[in-house]
């Protein structure tokens, strides 16, 4: 039988760690309503300006290099993770979604290489035989726009000097604190959102200088917005994820505690059962 000490130091240890995941939920927290407003204020810019960009690209006919389509034969991922763990499947969940798209398409593409934001990401796929040429670390704890506007240059160099054929972003999309969506989107070629097409009505925009150059100067644009709300989204999931899975540890450590106190109390009592015995045996073998 497991001894009164080591029950109690057990016990001891579990109130430990519970007091830290209920620490760590309280901070995830708080965390989470900032980021959370932030996806909530960026959302709407991101869709309106795919919106003016699919209402240009019907309208005028531009030879730009972000619109060009060419054959699939070499392809670029984008993956968006985090740089620290105790988040459930925040960061498994999402790098094993690339992993079966980069196993699925063999014939496809004849090269598949991925760019990783996020430390977990890079600690996941560099055991799965794929090609990673980069890993950014330390981006989602402070997202900033410089950073994603740095990110978005890179990409388009890489795709108007015809290294790749096609880039996607992989991320986390939030939706509640107990769900994130695993969502893949196309960064180049540009396209047009879902549910755009020309028989659409005319919203009726005045572009100034003229339609041409404001979607010269918005294909480029998009591309940063895009990464930038990708990465405010991963952040906002990210810390959905960690409290949701902090506050389940907490949970399970209270029963652990009153387990392990039943335990204790158990084996305390058959303890003195057994000193009582003796006492009364060794009283009888007196008399």
């Amino acid at each position: 039988m497991t001894s009164l000490k080591t029950i109690k130091k057990r016990i001891s240890s579990v109130k430990n760690t519970q007091q830290i995941t209920k620490a760590m939920k309280m901070v995830s927290a708080a965390k989470l309503r900032k980021a959370q407003q932030a996806v909530l204020d960026t959302r709407p810019y991101a869709n309106k300006m795919s919106a003016v960009i699919a209402n240009l690209v019907n309208k005028v006919e531009v030879a730009h290099p972000l619109l060009k389509k060419r054959p699939r034969e070499r392809a670029l991922i984008l993956l968006v993770t985090g740089d620290r763990g105790l988040c459930g499947g925040f960061n498994v969940n999402i790098s094993k979604a690339v992993e079966r798209f980069c196993r699925s398409n063999p014939e496809e593409f004849k090269q598949i290489d991925i760019a990783i934001i996020g430390r977990k990401g890079n600690e996941y796929l560099k055991r799965r035989n794929v090609n990673i040429v980069n890993v950014y670390e330390n981006l989602t704890e402070d997202v900033n726009y410089q950073t994603a506007a740095l990110l978005g240059e890179e990409l388009s160099a890489a795709y108007t000097e015809e290294r790749y054929d096609v880039i996607y972003m992989y991320y986390n999309a939030f939706r509640s604190v107990i769900a994130q969506d695993i969502t893949r989107v196309q960064l180049l070629p540009v396209t047009m959102p879902e549910g755009e097409d020309e028989g659409s009505a005319d919203p009726g925009y005045i572009f100034e200088p003229n339609p041409k150059e404001v979607l010269c100067q918005l294909l480029a644009k998009n591309v940063e917005v895009q990464i930038f709300r990708a990465l405010l989204e991963s952040r906002a999931s990210e810390q959905g994820a960690r409290m949701t899975s902090m506050d389940s540890a907490t949970k399970n450590a209270t029963e652990m505690i009153a387990k392990l106190t039943l335990q204790y109390n158990r084996a305390r009592q058959a303890a003195i059962t057994t000193e009582l015995v003796e006492i009364i045996s060794g009283a009888e073998a007196i008399k």
